[in-house]
């Protein structure tokens, strides 16, 4: 996987002889992906602020709800939630279509014709993950923290000026930047990990659904191990 890992970065300098590749799969993961995408982070906005609401009431906090929730999406939810959601829609999607391809010799096939693989399924995928997970993270922290708002107003009685004043005040560039670093870890993950279970699928069609459980489940649990990892080295 890590040899993979490599090739594929080594390969993304050839990025713009395979642009008819790589924004296809910018788009699936992009702009197909924005409204599950916003229906998610609207409602865990509306969570998070509801749930930090009520504790905050009690000791008159209430106008500090703004700096929690978007502080919250920036460094945790915004990148957990985004990689959970990709993975499920697009990194299952990536191992599907390469095990296929496995099962019925079309990747033998490519070899056989001197197209290398790895160049032409899996960098575009690499490169669109980890061009297009900062962005959905930028968007889903923007959607929760406006769904914050809804509730504080609703709820809370917090004007959306005082909301957003609070944000101003608390929420830095470091949080930001601390989010979307991780949303590049994952899209590495993602990507790689779906397309290396793709390429090694072997045997019969039947294999291709084992192969796309066993992508989502090491997705899944890879992302929540180094979150915590990264998450730890910037407490020290």
């Amino acid at each position: 996987m890590l040899l993979l890992l490599v090739e594929a970065v080594l390969l993304c300098k050839v990025v713009f002889r395979n642009l008819d590749k790589v924004l296809p799969q910018m788009g699936k993961i992009g702009a197909d992906s924005l409204p599950i995408a916003s229906l998610t982070a609207i409602f865990v906005g509306f969570v998070l602020a509801l749930q930090t609401g009520v504790a905050l009431q009690q000791f008159g906090q209430e106008e500090d709800l703004g700096a929690i929730v978007s502080i919250g999406m920036a460094r945790e939810l915004g990148p957990v939630l985004t990689a959970i959601l990709v993975i499920g829609r697009i990194g299952a999607a990536i191992t599907a279509e390469i095990a296929t391809m496995s099962v019925s010799e079309e990747i033998d096939a490519l070899r056989t014709l001197s197209i290398n693989p790895v160049r032409y399924l899996v960098m575009p995928r690499f490169l669109a993950c980890i061009t297009m997970l900062p962005v959905l993270v930028i968007y889903v922290d923007f959607i929760g923290t406006l769904g914050g708002a809804a509730v504080a107003k609703a709820y809370f009685k917090v004007p959306f000026l005082a909301y957003f004043d609070n944000v101003a005040d608390y929420l830095t560039f470091e949080d930001m930047a601390k989010g979307l670093v991780k949303s590049v870890v994952f899209g590495v993950i993602i990507s790689i990990v779906s397309c290396h279970k793709g390429l090694t699928t072997t045997g019969g069609p039947g294999e291709v659904g084992l192969a796309t459980t066993n992508s989502v489940v090491l997705s899944f649990v890879s992302v929540y191990v180094f979150n915590y990892f990264v998450t730890r080295l910037w407490l020290e």
